[in-house]
């Protein structure tokens, strides 16, 4: 049995779109950079496909005639598809960090997001240290030697 029109159609089609939308469209080739860091480029990428057909019927103008082979039937159909690409930052590695860099300007609220690891680690960091400081006041100091008059 031969295939029907639209399955090539579609076969086609999806295709074309599988080639165009990669995982390198996704996440970005890595870019090395003179200080050590890696920048990768991380995009959105949304894709709709729509496919359709049908069999036309010939009209017959009143003669039904039952011993006429059965013809095949006119075929009409279509495909289409729709791609976006949306930049959403570049991810920033370095020897000791990684960071999200956003590609477009958003809302105060998602700036302190961001940024909320970072400033947990200071706050951790300087908790730290306070309690360093404390457990050295803590210990007893040998006596000093009384200066001699």
């Amino acid at each position: 049995m031969d295939k029907h029109p639209i399955e090539s159609i579609m076969t086609t089609t999806m295709e074309n779109i599988r080639d165009m939308v990669d995982v390198n469209t996704v996440i970005g080739d890595a870019i090395p950079t003179a200080d050590g860091c890696t920048v990768i480029p991380i995009s959105r990428v949304s894709f709709g496909f729509v496919a359709g057909g049908g069999e036309y019927t010939v009209p017959s103008h009143g003669r039904a005639d039952a011993n006429q082979p059965q013809r095949d039937l006119p075929f009409a159909g279509g495909t289409g598809a729709g791609v976006t690409v949306q930049p959403l930052g570049f991810l920033v590695t370095g020897p000791d960090q990684v960071r999200l860099l956003p590609a477009q300007p958003y809302a105060p609220i998602d700036r302190i997001i961001e940024l909320m690891p970072q400033a947990m680690c200071e706050i951790k960091n300087a908790l730290c240290a306070c309690m360093n400081k404390k457990k050295d006041e803590a210990q007893p100091q040998p006596p000093q030697p009384a200066p001699a008059n």
